[in-house]
Formats: C-alpha cells, structure tokens, sequence
C-alpha cells in the first residue's frame, strides 16, 4: 500500500469531444429548480461575476436547498426568493463561482501537513542546504521519539547551492535515525544513508526501470538522491499516520484549499488506501468540498474493475476515472523530451533527454482498455515526447472504438508543440495547464532546462485558445499552494521570480484565465450542469473575494483576498 505514495508524487484540461466542433465546450442547460417553502438567501450590495456568456454580470443571487433559483438584478432576485429571505450583504466585495481544483493530490497534501517544510520561499524558509539541514534538527528536537525525520518540499534550483541535499548532508541531522526529504516536484527524494540502508539500497543495486539512483562522483555509491521509480524501495517502508489521524489531517487539507476559494478537490493517482480513507470520510459525512479520485492504474494488481467510476457524489466523494503518469518533471529534468536539455542534470551527458515511464505500448494499452469501458483518462505527460505517446495512444483508441464524450486529460502539457495542439484538438484531448510554472521556475526553465525559445512555450494558454480549444489551469498542490489568484495571475501575466516577462506572446485574458477553473474546470469533470457558472439551477459553490479579477490592474491580481468559500450554500470557510 505504501508504494503507492510513490504514484502520487510522480502525478501531476477544459475539454473536447473527439472529432466535435469548437462549440463542445458549451456547458449543457442547467437543471430545473422545484419550487419549495424553504427560506432562500440572497447575496446582494456586491459585484456578481456570473461567467456565463448570456449573463455576465448580475446585482444579487438567489440560492434555496443549495442550488440557485435567480441571477439577476436586486429587484429581480428578491422578487423571486419570495417572503421567506435572508439577506447576505456582500459589503461591495466579488461573488464568484466555485473554484475548481483541475488536478492535484488533497490526500497526499493532507500527508505532507504532517512533514517538515523545507521548501524554499514563498512557500517555506529553506534558502540553501545548511537552512534545510537547520530546519529537520530543529524538527528532530522537537520530536526525539519520532521513528524517521521526513521534510518535503526542498527545492533544488532555487537553494543558494543549486544542487539537492546529499546523504552525507542529511547524515549531518541523524546518523541513527533514518531521514528522508521529498523534492518540491514529487519526483525525487533524499536520504541519509541509514535510509538507504534500510531500503537496502548499495552500491550493487541497479537502477530500476522508469528511475534512477543517483550516484557519488567517479563511483558506484548511492549519494542519497533517488529518481522516479527508484523511490519505490522507500515508500514502501516509510511509517505514515494512523487512519484517525489521516482523516484529521483531511480535514486541514478541506480547510487549506477552501481557503483559496476551491470547492471542487481532486485526487490525481489514487492509491488503493486513499480512495478506501476517502470512502470512510465519506460515510462519515467528514467532506464538505467535492472530491475526485483518479486511481492510479500502474499500481502492480490494480485493474479497471478495482474502482469504477461514477458521474453522482456519495458524500461529497467520487471516482472519476484513471490516472496514467507517462513521465516525469521539467524543472527536475526527468521529462521525456523530443530535444536535449539545455544542460544535462547531474551524471548525465549532452544530448540527454529525460525518460518515460511507461513504454509506447504499455500506454496504448492502458488508454486502449479505458476506453473500450468508456472510463476517463488523465495522463501526466510533461515533456513533448510523453505528450506523442498520449496522443498516438488516443489517435489509435479512438480509430478502434469510433467517436465518444470521452474527455481525455493532458495533465500538465508543458512542452506540447503546435502540430500536437492540432492533434489534441483533432483527438479530443484536453489540456490541463500547470502555467504557474512560469512563475515558481520560469527563471530556472530559461536559463537551465530549456533555453529562452522553449521555455517561453511553456504552458502555451493562448495558442489553445485561439484554437477554439477549453483548457484548463491547476496548481497541482502539493507541489506548489493552491493559490488561485497566483494561478490566474499567471495565466495573465506570465511574470517570473525575477520579475521578467516568460512568453507574453502566450499570456490570456483574465476572463480566459478565469474560465480555466470555473466553466472549462467544470466540463473537464463531466459536471458543466452543476458548476462552473453563477446559473438558475447550478450548485451554490461560490467564492467571494475582497477584489475584481477582472477589474483590478493585471499585477494586482495575485494580491486579491479570499473573505469566504461557500458549498452547496453553506460557509465552509471564512477570513
């Protein structure tokens, strides 16, 4: 079972019909709202944000038994909530749909607010290796009857050393204890050799298929960095929290990403364990956001009868389909690329271009057999050759079972080309973009692992819209926060860490922005009826924020406030 953290780390979308036209992404008419005695709320003396094309603006909200009976204006809507109201001032603040999460990992999140943060800023305070090492002391003394000492979030392009900690930096915090930091990307992990040793990881261990072991300068000693597949060892021996205390945990997850404004969660590459934790949660009425479980396909024994997937919510929990990780991490340079990396990582010559992780017939036959049981597919494929097996898988499964409303996902698709952007649209692939990239290792990707040209591709927002194609945008959280201001800012302004401009030529309005986790967010779910517009009939999951989106000065946009997050018309959290 605990292997099958090693699938989550290694995870990372609107959506298109195959062989539809550019009017697919049109959500279906909302369903009819009965009549009923019971009081309804009104949201008014704000600015409503409907982002529905026929109604883009509306004075008030009307919201009865969670779902929304009027848009429109104030007379408008408190006529039609009847005598039975009560009003909820917005005090001049924003009302906004529901934010969708388009992909991520809120169990496995949940898991890491357990860990040491050595993440490097804004996320955490590491700014070099003696801050990491400073920081799992410090954590080691706190806790000395801690079993393992285990940080995540290091982040090696942006530490003073621009290299990751090794076992004999970590063998510096215990050499008794066993001790374990996981990169920032979920691709890599660090151990100190008292780690390794109980992984029984030596000199003699090969590499496994899909991963690497990082090696000592002219030798065959493990130095500790572990790649891809080759954390598997580790992850099957690491203690994790009792499943009370992981349900505890979930709900600091719930709370961490509502208070973001997010009511839709998902959890990319689920485990066996974690979809039967999400259950219980389930049963025991613990969710109140909505989450999707994407189980993870390459698990040794899991098939497609282990969890079908179902369109309804049992307790605000749902399988939605399949996960496939094709490959690895951009900024980690274990993405399978067409082209070299501008400078090979460590041990490896020029010409280097990362690796799959699934040969090109294993990932036809995955695609293959979801889709002979009409079962969604999302993929991770970062680098442009991952993206050629999705799409030649899907181009062959499609030719074999002839046209469906299948929404295929492209998780991440930072380097896919413009003739694959043609492919997409032809197969009915939607890309899901993590374009807050540009921001957490724009700089990193220029200077580094692309060169300027191809790092400014990255994430291409704008050449998918004007392809008439949805898209999609996430934050793939854990890895970075679940901040979807920065994540439409992003979108909008493609601004490094060092201020500079990374592909303006790809930046999108703020409404397209804003559609990426809202209405196209919506689809990519299968759940345009429900969510992803302020509509009569829809699903009462809005955020309300201390600032417009739309309206404020593009920079501005990151600095917006979430005040309250509301599903299904109940507050699930407040500022």
């Amino acid at each position: 079972m605990k292997i099958s953290r090693l699938m989550v780390v290694l995870c990372s979308l609107g959506a298109l019909l195959a062989g539809c036209d550019k009017q697919a992404a049109v959500p279906a008419p909302a369903p009819a709202v009965s009549s009923t005695s019971a009081a309804a709320t009104v949201y008014l003396n704000g600015t409503v944000i409907t982002v529905d094309d026929e109604k883009p603006q509306a004075e008030a909200v009307a919201v009865r038994d969670g779902r929304i009976i009027a848009v429109g204006s104030r007379q408008q809507v408190l006529d039609a909530a009847g005598d039975n109201v009560e009003q909820q001032d917005l005090q001049g603040n924003v009302l906004l749909p529901g934010l969708i999460d388009t992909h991520g990992h809120v169990t496995y999140t949940a898991l890491m607010m357990a860990a040491v943060n050595v993440s490097s800023p804004p996320v955490g305070p590491a700014e070099s290796v003696a801050d990491v090492i400073a920081l799992l002391r410090q954590d080691a003394e706190k806790s000395p009857d801690a079993p393992w000492i285990i940080g995540y979030g290091y982040d090696d392009s942006l530490l003073a050393e621009q290299r990751h900690p090794t076992r004999r930096d970590l063998d510096k915090v215990s050499s008794e204890k066993p001790v374990l930091i996981r990169h920032v990307s979920g691709h890599f992990m660090s151990c100190n050799s008292r780690c390794l040793e109980l992984a029984g990881i030596t000199a003699e261990t090969e590499d496994p298929k899909g991963g690497v072991i990082r090696r000592e300068a002219g030798g065959s000693e493990p130095d500790g960095v572990l790649e891809e597949t080759a954390m598997m060892p580790l992850l099957s021996i690491m203690p994790e929290p009792d499943e009370t205390q992981r349900l505890a945990l979930l709900d600091q997850a719930q709370q961490y990403y509502a208070s973001h404004g997010i009511t839709t969660v998902q959890d990319g590459a689920t485990s066996p364990g974690d979809v039967a934790l999400l259950r219980r949660a389930a049963a025991e009425e613990a969710l109140y956001l909505d989450v999707v479980a994407y189980p993870y396909m390459q698990l040794p024994g899991v098939s497609l009868d282990d969890f079908p997937p179902s369109r309804e919510y049992q307790g605000h929990f749902r399988v939605g389909g399949i996960k496939l990780v094709l490959d690895g991490s951009p900024q980690g340079k274990t993405a399978y690329m067409t082209q070299p990396y501008l400078h090979p990582p460590h041990g490896q010559e020029a010409g280097y271009r990362g690796y799959p992780t699934l040969d090109d017939e294993e990932v036809a036959r995955h695609v293959d057999r979801a889709f002979s049981a009409d079962i969604p597919v999302l993929a991770h494929a970062n680098g442009d050759a991952a993206s050629d097996q999705l799409i030649d898988a899907v181009r062959a499964a499609n030719a074999r079972h002839g046209p469906a409303d299948r929404r295929t996902v492209m998780i991440h698709a930072q380097t896919v080309r413009e003739d694959q952007q043609d492919a997409m649209q032809a197969e009915g692939i939607i890309p899901s973009y993590f374009v807050v990239h540009t921001f957490y290792w724009g700089d990193w990707h220029r200077d580094s692992v692309f060169g300027p040209e191809r790092a400014s591709r990255i994430s291409p927002l704008r050449t998918t819209a004007e392809r008439g194609m949805p898209y999609t945008t996430h934050n793939d959280t854990p890895i970075v926060p679940p901040d979807m201001m920065r994540l439409l800012w992003s979108g909008v302004n493609r601004v490094t860490r060092s201020g500079q401009v990374l592909g303006e030529a790809q930046r999108v309005s703020a409404l397209e922005a804003l559609k990426s986790m809202t209405l196209y967010a919506a689809y990519q779910y299968f759940e345009e009826r429900d969510k992803g517009s302020i509509e009569v009939g829809k699903l009462a999951d809005f955020v309300i924020l201390d600032g417009n989106p739309l309206a404020v000065k593009s920079m501005a946009i990151k600095d917006i406030a979430v005040l309250e997050t509301i599903k299904d018309g109940v507050s699930v959290y407040r500022r």
